[in-house]
């Protein structure tokens, strides 16, 4: 369930309400041309775009579920829209627009707000990619001074004559816009960053329509009628089938893109502010419910459909809104233009405006969007639905693309790659890629065969799922080959051994262990291989515990008889022998080969697209995250982080050396200068841990005992034993306990000076001043797996406080 944020205080509107008032005139200055250009291209009334403009700001910005999204007339709906125009008239279509705003309450009241984001994001994208296609090469006639055809087929057949007829005004309006369009974004100098406050569709069609009226050229403008003559909806007339579609078109599209981008403007929150700067997470059902209600009211009003637009929204969250209050806001200013700015918009010239819609059409095909399906292995899917709305429509083009991603997704599932290879050791290891089904039955069997009865096999299973058939199959070959005296190993995903067959008893087979589950299900379940707990997570570290128990690699026909005897209660000659001789732990360059072998072949090939990211755009870590050399504190395990997340410093102790102490060391001081100044860290987190080595040692340190490189770092570790002593500084302890010894009071503490050392490093100090730099205190207890974090303030007794990190932090 969402959290729902407390209603604000009379203070906190007073404080936030410039900053939602001046985001509201920059949504506004967007929103203002952007309609109208929408209107436009849907073949609508162009005050139906101000009334949806008006409607989506007031209505869905009160009612909506999304603080900061803005909603109104969207380019994903105008296809749909100017089919129903042309199909239907504008006054039906306005009763449609309301019958569509009923189905989303419906919708919502069901709660199935986060079901409409099942759909693959490849349909989705090429579902707006086509709607793009089809809005450009429509807006391109007027552009070039024509008029658009019925769709988009006959407007790429057009396009010759169109060219051979062209209009140098309108044409001449259209490249103006197009040019300070694409250039303001680059204005140069002081003057440019000051103009560029301006959004740029404004400045475009500002430009374009000063030009057109300062030449006097003859061209069609923007013509608002009299608001007393406003097209209000009539009842549907029509064929029944064709209403009931065309209101589910309406009603899902506008769904789909309005809940799309309020999970995109919800991310664009996240890495953008502060937690303590967020509004909150929104709410999917309740902003579907006020999508219905914007919908309803605008169809009443004789507007436009409403959606949610992304556009709009990015540009809200990045002039500082705070509150929806900036969007509606941003709709009463619509409201005030439709009024009193009339004979203004009317100066507009209509090639301006269609310029502007196709070049947001063309943007609507996204470069990003592109590389993403391709990475996920989805282009068919995304070029598929593309062409399919292109020619067919938004309906057609939507099935068209589910039914190809469908058959994706099954030939996938089908598709099996199983190899058969020999090894230099001599055994044969037999890989199957993908999903084991009866369809992969026959060249299982066949690849299985080709194994030598009396040699060693290792099996291969890379996929997550193993139907009957298939397992039958292994299962009487694993049967088989046992009988022959040969011996075999049984993997799963990443290499991972599955669990042995000597632990299975006589009486189940040997494909199958005591509670009945297939092969494929252990090689799931491969990090359960070992006995001792602390294994599961990490499965390659596995590779070299101690706590594994011996034998667990090889099983062979000798071992299975072995585990028949113990199942009836018998003790097998030499078994006694043979069980207390573990496998000896592989140590020094044998060990680093074999896990740097495990990540090449398990690890790496997952995370080789991130690190080829990382490297291309470089390393921009969130926080810098000082913690001890201790091998015991894996930092990526404790912070669940991965590649680009942390810049790590590590030394013994956790120190933090003061600025110009005596034989400091620059190296810890160079990481924060380059972390503060140059990777702009969020924040800085200083980790001790339990039984700290360098802690135990300052302790037991002696008083002109002759120094060492190790004693004089640990010089720097001093002041945190002198704050321990003394009473004129806050103690340290775990929330609900004291400290359990001497060891662990001067661990917390040490994290508490560190802290105070850090602040004393000019690049630190200038970012807290500024507001832009946090700093934290860690402590994380290894005997209990447990990491504590040091409150803000100090307790009753006057005590730096280190609370526990729960699972659902």
């Amino acid at each position: 369930m969402t959290a729902t944020s407390p209603a604000p205080t009379t203070g906190q509107i007073r404080r936030d309400f410039p900053a939602d008032l001046s985001a509201s005139i920059a949504v506004f200055l967007i929103a203002l041309p952007l309609s109208l250009g929408i209107a436009l291209a849907t073949g609508a009334p162009l005050q139906a775009g101000l009334v949806a403009a008006a409607v989506g700001g007031i209505v869905a910005g009160w009612l909506g579920g999304a603080p900061l999204q803005v909603s109104g007339p969207a380019a994903g709906l105008t296809v749909v829209t100017a089919e129903l125009i042309q199909r239907y008239g504008w006054r039906t279509t306005c009763a449609i627009t309301v019958l569509a705003g009923l189905c989303q309450l419906g919708l919502a009241a069901l709660r199935t707000a986060r079901s409409a984001l099942m759909v693959s994001p490849a349909i989705v994208h090429g579902l707006l990619a086509g709607i793009g296609v089809t809005i450009a090469l429509a807006q391109l006639h007027i552009v070039l001074g024509g008029n658009p055809q019925s769709s988009a087929v006959a407007n790429v057949l057009g396009l010759p004559a169109q060219l051979a007829d062209l209009h140098p005004a309108a044409l001449g309006v259209s490249a103006l816009t197009l040019t300070v369009l694409l250039a303001w974004p680059w204005l140069p100098g002081r003057a440019g960053r000051v103009l560029r406050k301006a959004p740029a569709a404004l400045a475009a069609v500002a430009a374009a329509t000063a030009a057109a009226a300062l030449s006097g050229l003859a061209q069609p403008r923007v013509d608002l009628p009299s608001w007393r003559s406003h097209a209000l909806p009539e009842l549907p007339d029509g064929p029944v089938l064709g209403i009931l579609a065309a209101v589910l078109t309406i009603a899902l599209v506008g769904s789909v893109q309005s809940l799309l981008s309020a999970v995109a403007t919800d991310k664009l929150i996240a890495s953008e502010r502060r937690t303590d700067n967020r509004p909150p997470r929104a709410d999917l059902n309740r902003e579907l419910w006020g999508q219905g209600a914007a919908n309803i009211v605008s169809g009443a009003l004789g507007g436009l459909p409403v959606s949610g637009v992304a556009v709009r929204s990015v540009a809200n969250v990045k002039s500082g809104a705070v509150s929806r209050r900036s969007t509606m806001l941003h709709g009463l200013w619509v409201v005030l233009a439709a009024g009193l700015l009339v004979p203004v918009l009317d100066l507009i010239p209509l090639a301006a405006l269609a310029a502007l819609v196709m070049a947001v059409g063309v943007q609507m095909v996204n470069i990003t969007h592109l590389r993403n399906v391709t990475r996920h292995r989805e282009i068919l899917v995304y070029v598929t639905t593309i062409v399919a709305v292109v020619l067919g429509g938004v309906l057609e083009g939507v099935a068209i693309g589910i039914a190809v991603a469908v058959a994706l997704a099954l030939y996938r599932l089908t598709r099996t790659r199983i190899t058969l290879e020999r090894l230099d050791s001599g055994a044969h290891r037999v890989r199957a890629r993908g999903q084991l089904t009866f369809l992969a039955v026959p060249r299982l069997s066949r690849v299985l065969n080709q194994i030598p009865h009396d040699g060693h096999a290792v099996i291969e299973l890379d996929g997550s799922f193993m139907d009957h058939a298939a397992y039958e199959t292994l299962h009487d070959w694993q049967d088989s080959h046992l009988a022959h005296g040969g011996s075999l190993e049984v993997t799963g995903r990443a290499g991972a051994s599955a669990r042995p067959a000597e632990a299975v008893p006589a009486t189940a087979p040997a494909g199958e262990s005591s509670d009945g589950s297939h092969p494929a299900d252990r090689s799931r379940r491969a990090p359960q291989r070992g006995a001792h707990q602390c294994c599961r997570p990490w499965t390659p570290w596995q590779n070299h515990c101690d706590h594994r128990p011996a034998g667990t690699r090889t099983v062979t026909a000798a071992a299975a008889a072995e585990a028949a005897a113990a199942a009836t209660g018998a003790q097998p000659q030499g078994a006694a022998e043979q069980a207390g001789s573990p496998a000896p732990r592989r140590r020094g360059a044998g060990q680093l080969a074999s896990g740097i072998s495990a990540f090449q072949r398990d690890t790496a090939p997952h995370v080789r697209d991130e690190l080829a990211r990382l490297a291309r755009e470089g390393q921009r870590p969130s926080q810098l995250f000082l913690t001890c050399a201790d091998s015991r504190l894996v930092t990526s395990m404790i912070t669940a982080s991965g590649p680009g997340d942390l810049f790590t410093v590590r030394n013994v102790g956790n120190l933090v050396p003061l600025p110009g102490a005596e034989s400091t060391d620059d190296s810890v001081a160079a990481a924060i200068e380059y972390a503060v100044d140059v990777l702009q860290v969020d924040s800085i987190t200083v980790c001790g841990h339990s039984g700290c080595g360098a802690m135990q040692a300052l302790l037991s340190s002696t008083p002109g005992a002759p120094m060492t490189p190790l004693r004089r770092w640990l010089k720097h570790g001093l002041p945190s034993l002198e704050r321990m002593a003394s009473r004129h500084h806050a103690w340290a302890r775990i929330s609900g306990r004291l400290p359990a010894d001497a060891v662990e009071q001067l661990c917390l503490t040490n994290v508490v000076q560190q802290l105070e050392h850090l602040r004393a490093h000019e690049s630190v100090a200038r970012r807290l001043a500024e507001g832009t730099l946090e700093l934290h205190g860690m402590y994380f207890h290894v005997g209990e797996a447990q990491a504590y974090l040091l409150s803000e303030g100090e307790d009753f007794f006057d005590c730096r406080v280190f609370d526990s990190v729960g699972q659902h932090a």
